[in-house]
């Protein structure tokens, strides 16, 4: 006479990242700069590069031939496609908001899926919503958005391993931002948590450092805090120092995209640097994207990771 009571619904064990095929339709997991690259989040240029009349409203160095913006950007989308990556894009966008293709700094891949984040410049603010969007239609999971006072942009974030992310506070992300990016992380396992205060005059983290292949990492030695550089040796990273300030400056060379494990592409003439990442056993595919680069922004800034596999 009991059969109907007590508890019927029973609770699935199972954690979110566990079922982000069953549930979501794909595997929606970034915890890697370097792991197999199997899904990108991009803006083409559109109308909104147009509007620009004065590059300096816009932190530009000049203003941008849209043709030549949209071959360069199509081109950078085929490589990846020929790599084996599926390519998604933002396909609304505000017609004020010419920043918009720097795509990596509106989301934060995570190993459960994307944070959307919060610009720091008034000028870069709503871009989030057209990327929201576009994330809800591929079926992405957002796992948090930036809110309150936070911001945070997710080129302040660099993945080192399933357990380890480093962090940066600077002029793009407070300490607040930070706090809620850590918070979501550490629900998931993020255990290693590793802060870099941005210096003066620079914007993120990838144009400061990036990991090239499993256990060896690109930097900028001269603005590289020990503590980081240390805590990567301990766990048997390779450093691997840029060799030209001129082309880190001027040409973006630490701010490259790894296609996989050991083989990276990177924006054209920046000989030394490259020279430097084959002596140290690392593929280098060149592609030119001086047109994009007016806008102060490079690959890694121009893509959003939404999967690669792991490491």
């Amino acid at each position: 006479m009991f059969d109907d009571y007590g508890e019927k619904w029973f609770s699935d064990p199972a954690t979110f990242e566990e079922n982000l095929v069953s549930v979501w339709g794909r595997r929606w997991s970034v915890f890697s700069e370097v792991g197999k690259l199997k899904a990108v989040l991009l803006r083409r240029p559109g109308k909104e590069i147009e509007a620009v009349k004065n590059p300096a409203d816009w932190r530009w160095k000049d203003i941008m031939d849209p043709k030549r913006a949209r071959d360069q950007h199509d081109a950078l989308a085929e490589v990846y496609r020929s790599a084996g990556v599926d390519v998604f894009y933002v396909e609304e966008q505000r017609e004020d908001r010419p920043n918009a293709l720097f795509m990596r700094d509106n989301v934060l891949g995570t190993p459960e899926g994307a944070i959307v984040c919060r610009q720091s410049t008034a000028f870069r603010r709503g871009e989030e919503r057209a990327v929201a969007l576009a994330l809800a239609k591929i079926g992405c999971p957002i796992v948090r958005t930036i809110s309150g006072a936070g911001v945070f942009e997710g080129a302040c974030g660099i993945w080192i391993d399933r357990e380890t992310i480093v962090l940066g506070t600077g002029v793009r992300s407070n300490e607040e931002g930070v706090r809620q990016v850590e918070d979501v992380l550490r629900a998931m396992g993020v255990t290693n948590i590793l802060r870099f205060q941005i210096p003066w005059g620079h914007a993120h983290l990838d144009g400061l450092m990036n990991p090239v292949d499993k256990k060896k990492i690109l930097v900028f030695p001269w603005q590289m805090p020990y503590d980081v550089a240390d805590a990567l040796i301990r766990k048997g990273f390779k450093i691997i120092e840029a060799p030209s300030i001129d082309e880190v400056k001027h040409g973006s060379a630490v701010n490259l995209v790894a296609l996989e494990p050991g083989r990276v592409l990177m924006s054209k003439d920046n000989p030394k640097t490259k020279a430097t990442l084959e002596q140290n056993g690392i593929e280098v595919l060149e592609i030119e994207v001086d047109e994009l680069m007016k806008g102060f922004g490079c690959l890694h800034c121009m893509t959003a990771f939404l999967e690669r596999d792991p490491i």
